[in-house]
């Protein structure tokens, strides 16, 4: 008899978090915005931990706290006493909804729920906006959900009317210290620029005497608003889904021309993306970024001796492998697997689009990956080193080899919020922090370890 094949594998430990956290975690880089969470309190608290353990800054997100008795009979009269809730107690500017696998499994319809709230509070005083969008987690990654938070607040709150000067930016999940980077690039270029979001203050901002229940900072929603008048769009993301991404929505509904570009990370890419900014502007590139340039070529030079030729294991966000791989093959590294618990069906084609004039040949490149996966593979594939997230340190530490922490989450180190991964100055530290790891894994190795005469 033949051995049939399982209908389902598990996963596990997966290379992945879940998809309304990353739609939390957009709605967080909206000035004056707080999450909320259609589902169980169970659902809030674990997204809570998981994000304040790499940022290290506190995050409140509500949740509508749902219990056995309204998964039969449904949520919406928790959800409405929630938003009133969260009005009442935070005043905040913006409410973004987020549903969880409970209410979307039961058929919670929450833009109905919203509707009739709107009605039932008419000519309240001090009602925030709101904005939904349906997150379950069987459905995607946290970076689905990251970007379908963006769409729908674009979707839901951009507005037309006459074109402005300004440009619209939308980088993708990234760390804080590389939305700050970028909105200084912008301003260098003399660029009136909206970025959304903006997670530069709101999850890594200064120690206060008082808590702030909704810190400062993040794109403000008149600048959302606008967002249909601009006369170009920028967008981070070679492996992003044309069907619900903000790029897009804005080129359909106003005819704003989106361009489309993988994330600068590395020489090449950030290449491409300055091009492109010097064109919208008019201007060349500023000196100061010229002088990164040349000065990241010499560290490419002087440190080829230490890398060159080495195997890098790459996972995590799609587009973070991407770029990172753009970045591994530019600096003479070879990335033998690249690999995501994404399933976005690009992964393989961006990543021979960025590396194909530069390696010998393709690695190994798999979507819906877990780390047993990985694990399983990397036992032939001899890599040097892993670069991604926390979650391959013990896979790092089983084959005694160097993890490069990037992306998200970072929870063995501090910091995972200032990690810079973008622009040439982002690129230098990346160098710098790979090559040193090189070097201090052959030191550890050497029985004479260090010397200098």
């Amino acid at each position: 008899m033949s051995k049939k094949n399982p209908n389902y594998i598990s996963t596990t430990n997966a290379c992945k978090l879940c998809k309304p956290l990353g739609a939390c975690l957009a709605f967080k880089g909206i000035e004056g915005a707080v999450p909320y969470l259609h589902g169980s309190q169970g659902c809030a608290t674990y997204m809570r931990r998981y994000i304040i353990s790499h940022y290290n800054e506190p995050i409140d997100i509500a949740s509508s706290s749902l219990s056995e008795k309204h998964a039969v009979y449904g949520g919406g009269p928790n959800l409405k006493l929630g938003l009133t809730n969260v009005a009442e107690k935070y005043h905040p500017a913006m409410i973004g909804i987020a549903t969880t696998c409970l209410t979307e499994t039961i058929g919670d319809d929450v833009s109905m729920y919203l509707d009739q709230y709107k009605k039932d509070t008419e000519g309240s005083q001090g009602l925030p906006d709101f904005v939904n969008v349906s997150t379950p987690s069987y459905s995607g990654t946290h970076m689905e959900g990251f970007h379908g938070a963006i769409y729908q607040v674009i979707a839901q709150r951009a507005e037309g009317g006459p074109q402005t000067e300004t440009v619209n930016l939308l980088p993708g999940f990234v760390s804080s210290a590389d939305y700050r980077l970028l909105k200084e690039i912008m301003a260098d270029f003399g660029l009136d620029c909206t970025m959304l979001p903006d997670l530069s203050d709101t999850m890594d901002g200064p120690a206060l005497l008082e808590y702030e229940k909704v810190p400062a900072g993040g794109t403000p929603l008149a600048a959302i608003k606008a967002m249909g008048r601009s006369r170009a769009t920028i967008e981070f993301g070679r492996t992003l889904d044309s069907r619900e991404s903000g790029g897009p929505a804005l080129e359909e509904k106003f005819n704003i021309a989106n361009h489309r570009l993988g994330m600068p990370i590395g020489i090449g890419e950030t290449d491409t993306f300055f091009d492109l900014l010097s064109s919208l502007s008019g201007r060349e590139i500023p000196e100061k970024y010229a002088g990164q340039r040349g000065r990241l070529v010499d560290a490419y030079v002087d440190g080829h001796k230490y890398i060159f030729g080495k195997r890098a294991i790459v996972y995590g966000e799609e587009d973070m492998v991407v770029g990172m791989s753009s970045f591994l093959a530019e600096i003479g590294i070879f990335p033998v697997l690249c690999a995501s618990g994404g399933t976005s069906g690009h992964l393989a084609a961006a990543i021979a689009e960025v590396t194909g004039d530069t390696l010998p040949e393709q690695p190994q490149v798999h979507e819906g990956m877990d780390f047993f996966d990985i694990s399983e593979m990397a036992e032939n594939l001899e890599p040097d080193l892993i670069i991604g997230h926390s979650k391959g340190y013990p896979l790092a530490k089983k084959l005694n080899i160097p993890l490069i922490r990037v992306g998200f989450p970072i929870h063995d180190r501090v910091g995972g919020q200032r990690i810079l991964h973008l622009g040439y100055s982002g690129a230098q530290q990346l160098f710098d922090m790979v090559t040193n790891a090189v070097i201090a894994k052959k030191q550890a190795d050497s029985s004479v370890g260090y010397s200098y005469m």
